[in-house]
């Protein structure tokens, strides 16, 4: 059996269920209309982003702070000082609540939200119990709010279900929520003297995003920080659509603990693929301690690591494992041009230096072309003959003192194959490196290539270093090789894929096939289907099984197997058979009619002894030549259906060589995906095989994602296993299959 059911589904957001039920909700603007039937799929759920207007979070016109302090001592009087600083930056006018205090800092304080003098933007409720201000505030208009208080989700089954209560509150309400045991990120002080595309920053844990936040000391735009807390209401999601949008935002910056609602993610994650802005994002849980930690802290779904990362790497989010690189990966992405070559020169004055940077750039999958001969000679002209410049480039060292230093910088930057210079500096070396650096920007300056400087010095006080390369805005710089190079090949890989990116969402399946109805007519609810109505779902949806009868009788089985077509496969077939070869109830190569006679007897007979009911034998063609495959569908609890493909037989659970895709998906995808594998060679044909038709499993798995869409959660579990792919031009055939209903 390929994998187990996780559960149900989870819900999509509201405004989803809006949709979905025809309501006319006023979070349902699609592309700037009204959500209608033909903006949601198959199964009835949302195709395009809902994208909320925060505008008004974020540069709000009035705000209320709900529990204003200014008593020294306390907690509330030093979120209130930040708000009240904040709200002048930005030119909000603020009202200060709270039944006791007649004014806050010199301003005249409201005992109640009911004595709000206007409909405010935002209220930031620095209370234990927001569940009744909420529903004041939703009496008093208000359109945002922010709860700081913790105890709810992420503290076990009672918080959950007061977070329950709480986002029930909010849904009526008709404002939207941030948090709760969120923190006062969105109101930080953000430089407004740095320019350029910025960065916009999403993160469950606000510490977590203090990394990224202080690339501003470095020169580094930063637009936004939305700290989403526990996400009873605004989530991820919502940010991840919103900052798509916003025409200051170079790239985003996420910290994700747990995602809410998978659908939704995949959603926004498409409106950034389509408006070409990168997404980089450290997600934790990828090992059962970090998912345990991640669900303790915010109460949500984790979510199976490897559909996680399949669902990213379909929509284009780059996804990183540390802090360092989120900020570095980040920053790159936001600030750079698009490439105009993949290739990558690396450029040192230490041959030692080049060759270990290229063997790891090598590794990090960057292709380093070969410089051409004409190119060579040119740069021989600056540099010893003695050296190589075929790629990497060794200097020598002293050509970077004097005016060959920016002359070699030129022509290697002019090469037409040559998308990305990367110089790694080991250390200072003054006065070289300091001329290598200004070489370095200079040349950046001039011209659209990127340009990346490894400064290796562990002190990074050097004026080189702090103040020509951080002072420029063009070159690159990192401190470690490893960021650079995880960097620069998030660069090439985005701006490819968003190159060729065509949206899944917008080809999915609206209505049914033909196959819908028969298929439903076969379907078992709650239970397993035998391998033999298996595969009549299977054929269905018009993916082909082997020639066969099902049988339930000795004779019948001869006839059978004359009918087929010597030699046959006999298995035994019931509902509640899922691995029959352990078993002993599958029997192959069978030539003739006594063979056949005595399959039938042993099988029937294993079976009662096994206290297995059968529904008879099957009487099987037997297809031999052809790379064995598995294909299956499984339920996320995050994500919902998701399919499966990879290395098949009977040791599908032992060597685990398989890859998912997260519906919808299209063909590309479908060849990505297969493209990973291990045994992709095998596909291609190895020691004297034929290729394999690789057109024909393609289909298949295109095939049997419109099954998992069409029949939804009722289809708990597919697994094709093995399908047999048979030489380029003969197809494919599932040998055996197993289906359980929900």
């Amino acid at each position: 059996m390929l994998g187990s059911t996780h559960g149900t589904l989870t819900t999509d957001s509201r405004r989803a269920r809006a949709i979905a039920c025809g309501e006319r909700h006023p979070g349902n603007a699609v592309h700037g209309r009204t959500a209608d039937v033909g903006d949601l799929d198959v199964s009835g759920r949302p195709l395009y982003a809902d994208v909320p207007d925060l505008d008004r979070f974020f540069r709000p016109a009035s705000v209320a702070v709900i529990g204003a302090s200014d008593a020294e001592g306390r907690p509330h009087t030093g979120i209130t000082r930040q708000l009240l600083t904040w709200a002048e930056r930005v030119g909000a006018r603020l009202h200060p609540v709270h039944p006791e205090r007649p004014s806050v800092f010199g301003i005249p304080c409201l005992p109640s939200v009911s004595e709000l003098p206007e409909p405010v933007d935002l209220a930031v409720l620095l209370v234990a119990d927001p569940l009744p201000v909420v529903e004041e505030l939703a009496e008093a208009k208000a359109r945002f709010a922010v709860v700081f208080a913790s105890g709810f989700a992420e503290t076990g089954a009672e918080g959950a279900a007061a977070q329950d209560r709480l986002a029930a509150a909010v849904e009526r309400s008709g404002l939207r929520l941030l948090g709760p045991n969120t923190n006062l990120n969105a109101f930080e002080r953000f430089r407004d003297d740095l320019t350029g595309p910025a960065i916009a920053l999403i993160t469950q844990s606000g510490h977590q995003g203090r990394p990224v936040f202080a690339l501003q000391e470095l020169g580094v735009r930063l637009s936004h920080w939305a700290p989403t807390g526990n996400e009873a209401d605004l989530e991820t999601a919502d940010f991840l659509s919103y900052f798509a949008e916003r025409p200051e935002v170079g790239a985003i910056a996420a910290y994700v603990e747990g995602l809410k609602d998978g659908r939704a993610f995949l959603l926004a994650a498409d409106r950034a693929a389509r408006r070409k802005v990168p997404v980089v994002a450290v997600k934790v849980g990828r090992t059962e301690t970090g998912a345990r930690t991640a669900a303790s802290h915010t109460g949500k779904l984790t979510g199976a690591d490897a559909v996680v990362d399949a669902a990213m790497r379909q929509y284009g989010v780059i996804r990183v494992d540390g802090l360092d690189e989120l900020q570095d990966t980040a920053a790159l992405l936001a600030r750079a041009r698009p490439p105009s070559a993949q290739g990558v020169a690396v450029y040192s004055i230490s041959g030692g230096t080049g060759a270990h940077v290229a063997d790891l750039a090598t590794a990090a999958g960057l292709a380093l072309p070969t410089l051409s001969a004409a190119k060579q000679a040119e740069l021989h002209q600056w540099i010893p003959g003695y050296l190589s410049v075929a790629n990497p480039v060794d200097n020598g060292g002293h050509p970077v003192g004097d005016q060959r230093g920016r002359k070699i910088i030129d022509a290697l930057l002019a090469d037409p194959a040559v998308g990305v210079l990367i110089c790694p500096v080991t250390g200072p070396f003054p006065p070289l490196s300091d001329r290598l650096v200004r070489d370095l920007v200079d040349a950046a300056e001039e011209t659209d290539k990127l340009v990346c400087v490894v400064w290796g010095s562990p002190v990074g006080t050097e004026p080189a270093y702090r103040e020509v390369l951080l002072g420029s805005s063009r070159v690159a710089t990192f401190r470690t090789v490893g960021n650079c190079l995880t960097a620069v090949r998030a660069y090439l890989d985005h701006h490819r894929f968003v190159r060729d990116y065509r949206s899944p969402f917008d080809e999915a399946p609206r209505s049914p096939s033909p196959s819908y109805r028969k298929a439903r007519e076969l379907m078992r609810p709650g239970q397993q289907l035998s391998e033999h109505a298996a595969k009549q779902l299977l054929r269905a949806y018009g993916i082909r099984v082997p020639r066969e009868q099902l049988v339930t009788s000795a004779a019948a089985a001869v006839r059978a197997a004359g009918l087929v077509g010597y030699p046959v496969v006999m298995k035994a077939s019931g509902a509640h058979l899922a691995h029959k070869t352990e078993l002993g109830l599958v029997k192959t190569g069978l030539t003739s009619a006594a063979q056949v006679r005595d399959a039938y007897r042993e099988l029937t007979d294993i079976a009662r002894c096994e206290d297995v009911p059968l529904d008879g034998v099957l009487v099987c063609q037997m297809v031999e030549q052809g790379v064995e495959m598995v294909v299956g569908v499984t339920h996320d609890d995050l994500f919902g259906p998701t399919v499966t493909a990879g290395l098949g037989g009977v040791l599908v659970e032992v060597l685990r060589d398989t890859a998912v895709c997260v519906p919808p998906f299209g063909e590309e995808q479908v060849r990505d995906m297969l493209a990973g594998l291990r045994c992709r060679a095998l596909l291609d044909g190895v020691r004297g095989r034929p290729p394999a038709d690789l057109d024909a499993l393609v289909e298949v798995v295109l095939r049997v994602q419109r099954m998992a869409l069409e029949l939804g959660g009722d289809l708990a579990e597919l697994d094709i296993n093995p399908l047999m792919v048979l030489p380029r031009g003969q197809g494919a055939v599932a040998l055996d299959a197993l289906a359980v209903c929900r």
